[in-house]
């Protein structure tokens, strides 16, 4: 299978002080990729320096094009969508216009709405409150929004950071089980960071295990998931 995107000997920097270190990842186009480590291993900053919002040292390829010291913005366009930790919805607005900022790159109304409606179709919730304002959502519609104007891109890569943080196990299920669909029916790949490993290894097909900054070891989902010693040692449970 084809490689949506490839990085190799990857490494970030803040500031002076060296984060990751020199590693490489490789996401299949149409797939779920996992990474998975504790606090503090570099999973944020690897999805940051996906994004060119960190610095970055080593070669990164996205659809065979280097995206590597491009700025955040340009990297948007190309069709990478970064679903941050903390939602990062813009509270003052309302839930529609939090969806048509994420269309800002495109041209379009009628595949501007269009695309609005179909986030809608996703997540009902999100069309009952259409016209309420984001900061005022619950935890788990402030997530589904961060999704929904991410898919405003029309995205071919989605980075999803703690998707699900702070929220509770039936929303959980509900938003993992709407990015299982998202993948298979508009087939857009995804780098998934996630502390919840159990449930991450359940909805990836491959897996990376990092820590420090340096990758333990990668395989299919389903092994790292099978791996006893893994579990114990890196994924606390």
């Amino acid at each position: 299978m084809s490689m949506v995107l490839q990085a190799r000997n990857l490494c970030a920097y803040y500031g002076a002080t060296q984060v990751l270190f020199g590693f490489d990842i490789a996401i299949e186009e149409g797939g779920i990729t996992t990474m998975l480590g504790a606090n503090g291993a570099g999973k944020t900053t690897t999805l940051r320096a996906l994004s060119g919002m960190t610095r970055t040292a080593g070669e990164i390829i996205f659809q065979g094009r280097s995206i590597a010291g491009m700025a955040t913005e340009d990297i948007v366009r190309l069709g990478i969508a970064h679903v941050p930790q903390g939602r990062g919805t813009f509270s003052r607005q309302t839930v529609e216009e939090n969806l048509q900022i994420g269309a800002m790159t495109r041209w379009g109304r009628a595949e501007i709405a269009a695309d609005i409606e179909g986030v809608y179709t996703y997540f009902p919730r999100l069309k009952e409150r259409f016209r309420q304002q984001a900061g005022t959502l619950s935890g788990g519609e402030q997530q589904m929004l961060a999704v929904g104007r991410a898919m405003m891109l029309r995205p071919k890569l989605m980075l999803l950071d703690e998707p699900s943080f702070g929220l509770a196990p039936l929303i959980v299920e509900e938003l993992f089980g709407i990015l299982r669909t998202l993948n298979q029916k508009e087939q857009v790949s995804m780098l998934l960071v996630e502390q919840n490993a159990a449930l991450a290894l359940d909805l990836a097909d491959h897996a990376y295990l990092i820590e420090t900054g340096r990758l333990v070891t990668t395989g299919p989902a389903h092994q790292l998931r099978d791996d006893e010693n893994i579990r114990r040692s890196y994924l606390g449970y």
